[in-house]
């Protein structure tokens, strides 16, 4: 376990994380890379406006002050995967690492002390896994950071079940070094970060037992209004705000007062936990 300000002797580990591949070509980041499947990792429609859960992100101080740096934990077993990210985020001015851990079992005492804004965290990981680590996390904190699952395979069974226990997104570790600091600039401020097509496939395999078990009662699904139903429909496309409001001719303020309700009548977190229900439900369906 380590802290703020421990050093990292191997600055070439970057490439543990940074092979300089493509997280496999589909919709641009904000920069131009490209990413998995048909991805959204953009906060906005272009405007500058966010694709917003209605959380409440890292932030500026108002006019004039800059903005407190985004403080990242990172969970991983392997050490050299640990001192690449830690490059990859260190060398940005407004991302900063607190601390690094080798399993579950050491990342939550280290989150709940040092209460970062985002944590970087492995899924397969011995002893307490990710994914115990993340429920872990977002049931027992009031205000949980922002967990970004990082993972080897976007096919990964573990991921889907990071997912349900909240975490805000996934990112593969071959990503670019731009597209992990994106990733976590991005969750950092409330936004997810999804994989439609990643997601689909996880649902089909993994969501086919609980939609049976929902044909007969949609439970909280059956209480979207229709306009709510096709916003959560579009939002499993991965479609941010202003993409959403233009496919159904809206204001973007429209489409976020209804993502907003959506969110609350399913009883989720973010857009990641909304999706999960839509599928589970049978609500929208795998294609």
């Amino acid at each position: 376990m380590t802290h703020e300000g421990d050093t990292v002797n191997d600055r070439d580990a970057a490439d543990a994380v940074n092979g300089g591949a493509t997280v496999n070509g589909g919709a641009t980041v904000n920069g131009g890379a490209t990413l998995n499947g048909g991805a959204t990792l953009n906060g906005g429609d272009g405007d500058g406006d966010a694709v917003s859960d209605g959380r409440t992100g890292t932030g500026g101080n108002g006019p004039g002050q800059a903005a407190p740096a985004i403080r990242v934990v990172i969970a991983d077993d392997e050490r050299l995967v640990r001192m690449g990210l830690r490059v990859v985020i260190d060398a940005e001015p407004d991302l900063t690492v607190v601390g690094e851990a080798a399993d579950g079992a050491e990342v939550v005492p280290l989150v709940r002390e040092l209460l970062p804004d985002v944590v970087l965290m492995d899924v397969r990981m011995p002893g307490i896994n990710g994914i115990r680590a993340t429920e872990q996390l977002v049931g027992g904190m009031a205000e949980p950071p922002r967990i970004l699952v990082v993972t080897t395979f976007e096919h990964d069974d573990h991921v889907y079940d990071a997912l349900r226990a909240g975490a805000a997104g996934f990112l593969l570790k071959r990503a670019r070094a731009e597209e992990m600091v994106q990733a976590v600039r991005l969750v950092a401020r409330g936004d997810s970060l999804l994989f439609p097509a990643a997601v689909r496939e996880l649902a089909l395999r993994h969501g086919a037992d609980r939609r049976r078990e929902a044909e007969a009662d949609q439970g909280p699904i059956g209480r979207l209004t229709e306009r709510e139903g096709q916003v959560l429909r579009l939002m499993a496309t991965g479609l941010n705000n202003g993409e959403i409001a233009r496919q159904l001719v809206v204001s973007q303020e429209t489409v976020k007062t209804h993502v907003g309700s959506v969110l609350a009548k399913l009883g989720a977190r973010d857009r990641t936990q909304a999706v999960i229900a839509a599928y589970e439900s049978g609500f929208v369906l795998p294609r």
